[in-house]
Formats: C-alpha cells, sequence, structure tokens
C-alpha cells in the first residue's frame, strides 16, 4: 500500500471494481517461476492457489485478453516468487514479464483505512491550493518511490508527490484535496517562458526521496 493511497485500477462495472495486486517483475530459475512486486496488503489470500488473475497487457503481447491461474506462491529471502498453471519454463515465463495482475472485488467488501483511498475516489476531485482552485485530479500515476496525483490545470498537467506533507487534506465528500506542493512545482507551468523552464516538473520532483522517506 503506497503513502496515501492503494494502488488500484478501477472501472466502474456494476458493483465491483478491479484492483490492481501485484505486478511480474522477472523469470526466477528455470521452471516459469517469476518475481513479484506486491500492490496488496494481503497475498496470502490473493494468490491462493487456483485464483484467477485477469492480466493488464499491452494490446501485442501473446497473453493479451486472457487469465492466468495461481499455482503456487512462495518466498525466496523475503521476496515472492509466483507459479502460474501452464507457465513451466523460464521462456513462458518471460513473455509476462511487467504484466500488471488484476483481481475483481465487491466494493462494499473493500477495507475502509486510514489515509488510503482507490484511484476511483480521487479521480475528479478539484484541487485547492491556499484555498483557491487551481485544478482538479485526472488520474494517479503509481511509481516506485510514491504515488503521484496529476492535475489537470489551466497551464497543462502537474504531479503532485501524494503524501501527507504535500497532500494534507482529503475531503471525498467535499469532493476536494488541499495542496501545498513544493517550491517550484506549479510555478514551473506559469514560466515555462523563462530560461531553464524546459527542466519542467520532473526537475521539481527530483531530489524529494529525501522528503517522501521522512513523511
Amino acid at each position: 500500500m503506497a503513502r496515501r493511497s492503494v494502488s488500484t485500477w478501477w472501472t466502474p462495472i456494476s458493483s465491483k471494481t478491479k484492483l490492481r495486486v501485484g505486478r511480474l517483475l522477472k523469470a526466477h530459475g528455470l521452471k516459469g517461476a517469476i518475481k513479484l512486486e506486491l500492490y496488496t496488503d494481503s497475498p496470502k489470500e490473493r494468490f491462493v492457489p487456483g485464483a484467477v488473475l485477469e492480466l493488464q497487457v499491452p494490446e501485442t503481447s501473446p497473453w493479451f485478453g486472457k487469465t492466468v491461474t495461481v499455482a503456487e506462491l512462495r518466498w525466496y529471502n523475503q521476496s515472492p516468487v509466483i507459479f502460474l498453471e501452464g507457465v513451466a519454463d523460464r521462456t513462458a515465463a518471460e513473455t509476462l514479464i511487467k504484466a500488471i495482475l488484476i483481481v475483481d472485488a465487491e466494493v462494499s467488501a473493500l477495507p475502509a483505512e486510514p489515509d488510503a483511498w482507490y484511484d476511483h475516489q480521487l479521480v475528479g476531485l478539484r484541487v485547492l491550493r491556499d484555498g483557491v482552485l487551481v485544478g482538479k485530479v485526472i488520474r494517479v500515476d503509481h511509481l516506485p518511490a510514491q504515488d503521484l496525483l496529476v492535475v489537470d490545470t489551466d497551464a497543462g498537467e502537474i504531479m503532485v508527490p501524494f503524501i501527507k506533507r504535500f497532500v494534507p487534506v482529503v475531503d471525498i465528500e467535499k469532493g476536494e484535496v488541499q495542496v501545498t506542493p513544493p517550491g517550484g512545482l506549479f510555478e514551473t507551468l506559469e514560466n515555462d517562458d523563462k530560461p531553464g523552464a524546459e527542466q519542467g516538473i520532473p526537475a521539481a520532483i527530483e531530489g524529494l526521496s529525501e522528503v517522501v522517506d521522512e513523511a
């Protein structure tokens, strides 16, 4: 689970939501095992033998539109490794690398946790800075270091690290979030004609690792 959000991919289908529960990283050994990056706090429940997982892969992938079935989840040096039915060797495993694993879950069954929201709850919220409307959340990007709120503004898209220091208030009922972004993040777009502005948003976000670790 991320600092202030959960890694979730959502689509409005009935009373269910689709949750991203993991990502396949790289082949492990010669017998089809694949190292797994967890997007869930309940791996033993999500990856039980027989569990069927949907795949989020490019349309060019041979796995596009298919599902996989869990054969076994093991732990090596405290890192999860998954075996899937029908994936019997390293060559087959490598065709699944970078695939996102997805499960269906009832909305009513989703856990309520403090400082945690699903993506569909955040998308569309108004974004206020010092009480002034600056844009709205259009998506949540999940990166290894932290999640980012992508904010649509009059000047373009801005990525705000989704940590408590920079997003102190999330009010779903009011339909808004309050941001206190690091210096230069919003100003970058406002001054994009000035010398040095080509560094843009990445430069504003770069170097935040120490701040994020402390949040």
